[in-house]
């Protein structure tokens, strides 16, 4: 392993990846990681021998919360609720798979710290999603310790509104207020992602990237990386569902914040009080083994260091 030269970078993105033998890895997991390192996400069957029981019984349970009349074949799919967040906190076989442990040990061998699931979403169509990047919704200090994993829970017809990502887009610049101009802390959005949504697409024409659908099969997972753009494309067909979950997954030793409320640069973050779905204990923001920010007792024990939001404020009067 290579990787702990650089430790503030997940291993699948470290600059040196390439010298990097991987030889505590199996030659599927060697895989998985060189897809992400040069892709942005990588395709897995997911290690679940009850996979497809755990699915049914996911639907029965959370088909009547959509008010979508699944059961007619004609019906409008799409007119319902089009996703519940953390169901993870009612239903044993969501949190059973946002807790996989042959995931999760593979997730510590790809990033080189412990992963933790913190958020589920369960959706029984696509999103129709514009593409996107997961960085300005929740993000990490050191960056790029954040990925998600979608689980198709049924076969994707392409009318369907199929996932789609845009291959290589994790390398792009992780796109934050500062860069694009805009003030982030204190802020009000209706949606986090919309002030960058054009910054997305000037990069996607610049770089002559395409939208790739991904047409998976029951049982099949995909993983990306925190910077991987990606959406959900048009549904042509609005009697068709399009069943599927997923999970969000943090690392151990982060400050975990909201980029889109956030103006990193003056030191002013929207930090997030997590909970690891795993063991429903709370993670606290950490920065290279210390708690953030420090306890009143170390701060007042230490020497005063001014931050430069106060520098900038003590120039202004």
């Amino acid at each position: 392993m290579t990787d702990q030269i650089f430790p503030g970078i997940p291993r699948i993105e470290s600059p040196i990846f390439e010298s990097d033998e991987l030889s505590d890895l199996t030659a599927a997991e060697a895989q998985v990681a060189r897809d992400l390192n040069r892709h942005g996400f990588a395709v897995i069957d997911f290690p679940d021998p009850g996979i497809e029981q755990r699915i049914e019984r996911i639907k029965a349970n959370l088909g009547p919360r959509f008010g979508i009349a699944f059961d007619d074949p004609e019906a409008d799919k799409t007119k319902g609720e089009r996703r519940i967040q953390d169901a993870w906190s009612f239903d044993d076989d969501v949190r059973a798979i946002a807790s996989n442990d042959a995931v999760l040990d593979l997730l510590n061998k790809l990033y080189g710290r412990r992963a933790f699931p913190f958020q589920t979403l369960n959706f029984p169509v696509g999103t129709q999603q514009g593409a996107h990047s997961d960085s300005v919704h929740f993000s990490s200090l050191p960056r790029r310790f954040m990925c998600g994993v979608w689980l198709a829970m049924e076969d994707v017809h392409e009318d369907a509104g199929p996932l789609f990502y845009v291959r290589g887009s994790h390398r792009w610049p992780i796109l934050s207020n500062s860069i694009i101009g805009r003030r982030g802390f204190g802020s009000e959005l209706r949606s986090a992602q919309d002030p960058f949504a054009k910054a997305w697409h000037a990069l996607c024409k610049a770089n002559n990237a395409k939208d790739e659908v991904f047409l998976a099969k029951k049982g099949q997972a995909l993983i990306w990386s925190a910077n991987l753009l990606h959406g959900g494309s048009r549904q042509t067909d609005a009697t068709k569902t399009r069943w599927s979950q997923v999970t969000h997954y943090f690392f151990d030793d982060c400050i975990y914040y909201t980029p889109a409320f956030s103006d990193e640069d003056l030191g002013d973050l929207q930090t997030r009080e997590i909970v690891s779905i795993r063991d429903g204990k709370v993670r606290p923001n950490m920065y290279q083994g210390e708690p953030f920010p420090p306890p009143p007792e170390q701060v007042a024990s230490e020497p005063r260091k001014r931050s430069l939001r106060e520098m900038l404020r003590g120039r202004s009067r």
